[in-house]
């Protein structure tokens, strides 16, 4: 690895708040002590910031060198309801908290990197603003700040991502889509509940379900052909009373995932046209609701070839993974409405090291760990690009 001096100069930092964020991690919503300490450490390097909704954190750094282009940088904070079963001296304190998806990591990178651009502010023109985002677990945490129109005038936008697919030392990054939308539906279909023996007087709502159900399972494939990708998928149905009660009543819950907004928007229309027609079929009526958790997150070019000759300068091209099929699947992130107005990249940092079983679990795991020489990457990409993009001793 080839980061800044000032990066390596840093490790035992950005270790020692990796591994307290890590033994204290809070849920989506109520990060407030994970807030409180981000502040203590951007007070601490004379960063001035402000709150953003309940636990959000915007810093703010000027560059002494005139006026110039804005930089945001962001970093997700929120942990899972994971109980963690790693035996980790940092493990976490919180029973039935985890950070199993590696936001300690963002955090304390873009808190590392802050440190180094703060120093660095005699020598670059423009403005860092560091985005320390709640709720991204939950897909809505982004909209705090985007209400705020912090996004206004801001000329590239930079976010990375634990991985335990790639060993540490090593990154991914794609062009174009690297990761789905995601919208949550909720179809519920009303019929008419009577004894089990009298058929003709009731609606059944189960069965109207059941038909809908089946039919989303080719509806993806029937309107989104390649090598356009879609899914559709049903993760839970409640209906019914009793053994002997037509359901009355039925309720369907899945997800749209795809990676193009018109395909987005072409998902939600289809599936609320199939429930309709089908439960109307059946004598029933079908209400669908959707809640929009992100956009697919899809990279800028130019920001690409920007962000990829400065990961050469750190890991080296051959450490660098460009194959889309190895990077993008249908998990989803909520950095992807940053990156619908701004040109901007998601890089994948790898995390894995073949002596420590643990770095090789898959996020989300209760034994997830990361190699910590993945925090110089990390923090290294944040601040190299930056100072970059920023004109640094131009």
């Amino acid at each position: 690895m080839n980061t800044l001096p000032q990066i390596v100069s840093e490790k035992d930092y950005l270790v020692s708040v990796r591994r307290h964020l890590h033994k204290n991690p809070e849920l989506s919503q109520k990060e407030f002590g994970t807030a409180t300490y981000i502040e203590e450490q951007l007070d601490s390097m004379g960063i001035i910031h402000n709150r953003i909704g309940p636990t959000g954190i915007l810093g703010v750094i000027e560059g002494k060198s005139g006026s110039g282009k804005t930089v945001l940088l962001r970093a997700d904070i929120d942990a899972l309801p994971i109980h963690e079963e790693t035996e980790a001296p940092y493990r976490s304190r919180t029973k039935g908290v985890m950070h199993a998806c590696g936001h300690d990591v963002h955090t304390a990178a873009l808190l590392g990197a802050a440190k180094v651009l703060k120093s660095a502010r005699e020598t670059f023109s423009g403005k860092v603003l560091l985005v320390f985002q709640q709720a991204e677990e939950f897909g809505h945490g982004s909209r705090y700040f985007l209400e705020q129109n912090i996004t206004k005038d801001v000329d590239r936008v930079f976010g990375v991502h634990v991985s335990p697919t790639f060993p540490v030392g090593s990154l991914a990054m794609v062009r174009g889509a690297d990761a789905a939308s995601c919208d949550y539906f909720k179809i519920t279909v009303q019929g008419k509940d009577a004894h089990i023996s009298k058929p003709a007087e009731g609606i059944d709502a189960l069965y109207a379900a059941s038909l809908i159900v089946t039919k989303l399972k080719g509806l993806a494939v029937k309107f989104v052909h390649p090598p356009e990708k879609a899914l559709i998928g049903v993760g839970k149905v409640t209906s019914g009373t009793s053994y002997n009660i037509i359901a009355g009543n039925a309720v369907i819950e899945g997800t749209t995932r795809t990676f193009s907004y018109d395909t987005q928007e072409l998902l939600k229309q289809k599936v609320t046209e199939l429930a309709e027609t089908i439960a109307a079929a059946e004598g029933a009526v079908a209400t669908v609701v959707f809640e929009t958790f992100t956009s697919p997150l899809i990279n800028d070019e130019t920001a690409f070839d920007e962000v990829y000759r400065i990961a050469e300068t750190i890991v080296g091209a051959e450490n660098i993974v460009t194959e889309q099929e190895r990077i993008t699947g249908f998990g989803a992130d909520d950095f992807a409405e940053y990156l619908r107005d701004i040109k901007g990249v998601y890089v994948h940092v790898g995390t894995a090291n073949t002596e420590n079983p643990n770095t090789k679990k898959p996020l989300h795991s209760s034994r997830f760990d990361v190699d910590e020489e993945a925090l110089l990457v990390a923090a290294g990409l944040f601040s190299q690009y930056t100072l970059w993009v920023l004109g640094h001793n131009k």
